[in-house]
């Protein structure tokens, strides 16, 4: 006899019901694959739009800039609506916040591949990355509505390798997409792909995720400091990015100073909303893990990394295809080395971790640092004539360190708050990853143009990634040293 899968939407159940769950059902698995599918949505188009830039540069024009663009104005706006993202579900309910959160990602999908220019793209990514910040944090949630204490676990053993499984192939899918130019299609095939997938998630989340009650029906969003937010992390990264086709006017250097002002203002105002004890209306940010020194050190090293990595994917994939001429493919598979050995350091990682603490981020950022600056005198030994096998060993020594690093970064940045202080600083480092990989692009991929200038040359190119190198080796080493502010250990229970 065949065996039938209940696609029923489950009962209701009160929020925060987590002990005395049953046995874990078929359809809470398959609601935990519409999780996966929003969190792998996000890693690809992160990943996928990187590989694809230079190709949507050459067809739809613009200026390096708008390249910049492409990929930072996704982070940026992601790094502003996370501080929201998690308080939505708790107003609305993660069950319709994550669906309302996905649709808008399928329908900002659809604009980035029907776009006409540049500018227009840019505008669709922003939005992406908005109503992206909206969808993904209520997947842990509802890891937990689905499957219970006992189940969860089970749950992350999957989520983690398919994690890896889709950083891994990122840019080669990306790659593969443009080069394959289905149906004419050529890069906007990158953006499509979400449209069957996110539907298909769509229809199965209506038909599997828990329809749990909101947990602060109630509550508001304080809209003044989402403002802030917005204003402070802009005015730090535009000047960045376009300072340098602007010739540096005077306004454009004085603007990350008026926007650290507007980010003193906006923890002052959460500081304010937090005296006042309004559960109506929070502040987005505890203001207390702030006080903290080894969560503040915590911060510092999220951005250094996360802005070393990002900048460094920028500058090898310009190299690699606006400067030798590799096909988006041939370009993921030349840098294929990076994520396949961040798997091995994961795991690594995963071992020394309860013995080494702290000090397996410091050799995780020595090694990364260290296959950089052999990539470095690699790209002034071959120039022009340099191949994808000439990296592959240091970048694989890279990506070792970066996967090292992974892995026990927020567990020991998250052993420097207090039990009731989780959630916010949680939120709080998710955000400030997406910020610093704006930073990051902006910042690396600044010093990169401004060597390339106007040339075509594969030698300018050359030149102009050592010098971008140089740049995230320089992130690296402010990790090193800012590793040294974070507790010598991990967190020994899960952050919620």
């Amino acid at each position: 006899m065949a065996t039938s899968i209940d696609l029923s939407p489950p009962q209701i159940s009160p929020p925060g019901r987590i002990a005395g769950e049953p046995p874990v059902s078929r359809a809470a698995w398959l609601g935990f694959v519409v999780v996966l599918a929003a969190s792998v949505m996000d890693l690809l188009d992160a990943t996928i739009a990187q590989t694809a830039a230079p190709a949507i540069r050459t067809d739809l024009g613009g200026s390096y800039t708008d390249l910049e663009w492409i990929s930072a104005g996704y982070t940026l706006a992601m790094s502003v609506v996370l501080l929201v993202g998690g308080r939505l579900g708790d107003l609305y309910g993660r069950r319709q916040v994550l669906l309302a959160g996905m649709g808008g990602f399928v329908a900002a999908s659809a604009l980035c591949a029907l776009a006409p220019s540049a500018e227009t793209l840019i505008g669709c990514r922003m939005l992406q990355g908005a109503v992206g910040a909206v969808m993904l944090p209520q997947g842990f949630g509802l890891i937990r509505e689905l499957f219970g204490d006992g189940g969860q676990q089970r749950a992350f053993a999957v989520f983690g390798p398919v994690m890896g499984m889709s950083a891994v192939l990122g840019p080669v899918i990306g790659g593969g997409l443009v080069d394959l130019d289905l149906l004419g299609t050529g890069w906007r095939a990158v953006f499509l792909v979400n449209i069957p997938v996110g539907l298909a998630a769509l229809w199965l989340g209506r038909r599997c995720l828990p329809k749990t009650a909101p947990v602060q029906p109630e509550g508001r969003v304080d809209l003044p400091s989402v403002g802030l937010a917005a204003i402070g992390v802009f005015g730090l990264v535009y000047p960045l990015v376009e300072g340098r086709e602007l010739g540096w006017p005077a306004w454009v250097i004085a603007m990350p100073l008026v926007a650290l002002a507007v980010l003193v203002a906006f923890g002052r105002r959460q500081a304010r909303l937090a005296r006042a004890g309004d559960e109506r209306r929070a502040p987005l940010v505890d203001p207390s893990v702030l006080q903290r020194r080894a969560y503040v050190g915590g911060l510092a090293l999220v951005v250094c990394f996360i802005g070393a990595m990002g900048g460094m994917t920028l500058v090898l994939t310009v190299m690699f295809q606006a400067g030798l001429g590799f096909s988006p493919l041939a370009c993921g598979v030349a840098t294929i080395a990076i994520p396949l050995a961040a798997i091995a350091g994961s795991i690594t990682s995963s071992v020394t971790l309860a013995r080494l603490g702290r000090t397996t981020i410091h050799i995780g950022s020595a090694l990364m640092a260290l296959g950089l600056v052999v990539v470095g005198f690699v790209l002034r030994a071959e120039g022009a004539a340099l191949s994808a096998w000439d990296v592959a060993g240091p970048l694989a020594l890279t990506g070792f360190g970066m996967g090292m690093i992974f892995v026990p970064m927020f567990d020991v940045i998250l052993a420097g708050v207090l039990p009731m202080q989780l959630g916010s600083a949680a939120g709080l480092l998710e955000a400030i990853q997406q910020l610093g990989m704006s930073l990051g692009i902006a910042v690396i991929g600044t010093v990169l143009f401004d060597v390339v200038g106007g040339s075509r040359d594969p030698e300018a190119f050359v030149r102009g990634a050592d010098h971008g190198l140089l740049v995230a080796i320089g992130f690296l080493v402010a990790a090193f040293a800012v590793t040294w502010w974070l507790p010598r250990h991990p967190r020994t229970e899960p952050a919620p």
